[in-house]
This record gives C-alpha cells, structure tokens and sequence, in this order.
C-alpha cells in the first residue's frame, strides 16, 4: 500500500492530540502526516492554505497513489475551504471527527468575550452558525467522506446552549454534511473523540472501505 493520510487537529489543539490516531494508522502501513498548525493565530483561510499545501507536499515527496484525511474538530473546516478552491488529484477518503460543519451555537453566545477571544484566536470567531459563518459559505466538497461525532459531554453548562444532542460542543445535527457517506455516534466528548479506540478501528475501516461498521 502507498496510501499517505494527512492528520488535522482542532482549534486549540497540538499534533499531539492526534496521537493515538498516528500510532494505529501507522501499524497499518500507512504513511502517516501529523501537521501540528498554530491554529489560534490566524484565520481559517490563511490556516487551510499554508498547512495543507505543506502536508500535500510531503506526501507527495513518497509519491502516494492516494492522500486521505482524518481530521478533528475545525481540522474538517480546513480541509472543506481547502477543496472549495482547489483539486486533489489523489484525494481519497476523508474521515471527519465532531466537525462543526454548521457550526456551534457556542460561538454564537460567547464569541464576542475577551476570554473567548483569548483562548481561541480569530479562526475561533469563524465558527458561528449564522448565515456569515465560514462554515455556512462553504459548497459540498466531491470525495467519499465519513463522520463520527460524539454524544457525551464534560462541560454542562456549555451543552446547555446547544440545541439537541452533541458532544458539549457541537451538536450531532451540526456534524452531518450534505453528500456524507457514512455517520457514527459514539458515546465520546469532543475533546477527547481521538483518545477512543473504537474510533481509531472506525477510521481505518473507513479509509479501507467507505464505511464505518466491519
């Protein structure tokens, strides 16, 4: 097999926390890009463009046959800006985890407070899901794409201001996206989905297959 899979870490996050997902992909012989990005600094477009080009071009140095993704978070914004304004000639698979793609009501309520701000950086502010939101202005993107999102949150007080179900901090409605392959909900928080074994063997089913369960 000469399949590269590029890792994307959410918003706040390091390379570390995609780890877990390294290590099982790698023992299963893929080459493995974990792109560790300063994703508080910048917006979402400038942060799509230079992380993506830079990790397209390392797969491509080992001449993959196809470049998947597995992404976390806002690491499924980047890559769904990334393909609104540029091909993949390689692309293959792309699993998204707990992807705010129509974004998260917590933005909406605390965007605007000096701390919000603070932690998260100006991409954070890009996450809404009012009509102007970055993730409202995005097209379907051509490519098979599965996404889990989680069902259990660690914070009450933020679930409570999303509607519905979610993973503390984005809703399960919020996940899907229009032309999604597959969908899975585990019994996961948004932060740690990626810690979750269970996952790890759903991604790579998904890369291998086009679908989560075996």
């Amino acid at each position: 097999m000469n399949d590269c899979v590029i890792l994307l870490h959410g918003l706040a996050r390091s390379k570390r926390s995609m780890k877990k997902i390294e290590r099982h992909l790698d023992k299963l012989n893929y080459q493995v890009f974990n792109i560790g990005y300063p994703s508080t600094r910048f917006r979402i477009e400038k942060l799509s463009e230079n992380t993506i080009t830079l990790a397209l071009n390392s797969c491509r140095q080992y001449s993959a046959n196809k470049i998947h993704f597995v992404t976390h978070s806002m690491g499924g914004i980047l890559i769904r800006y990334f393909l609104n304004h540029h091909k993949i000639p390689e692309l293959g698979r792309i699993v998204m985890l707990s992807p705010p793609n129509k974004g998260s009501e917590i933005v909406n309520q605390l965007g605007r407070l000096w701390l919000f701000k603070a932690i998260n950086g100006p991409a954070g502010n890009q996450l809404g899901t009012d009509p102007d939101s970055l993730p409202s202005n995005l097209d379907p993107i051509e490519s098979e794409i599965g996404i889990i999102t989680g069902n259990k949150t660690l914070n009450p007080l933020l679930a409570r201001i999303i509607p519905g179900e979610s993973d503390g901090k984005v809703s399960i409605n919020s996940a899907k996206l229009e032309g999604m392959k597959d969908f899975l909900v585990v019994p996961h928080s948004h932060s740690f989905i990626m810690q979750s074994s269970l996952v790890c063997e759903r991604i790579s089913c998904f890369l291998q297959h086009g679908y989560f369960k075996e």
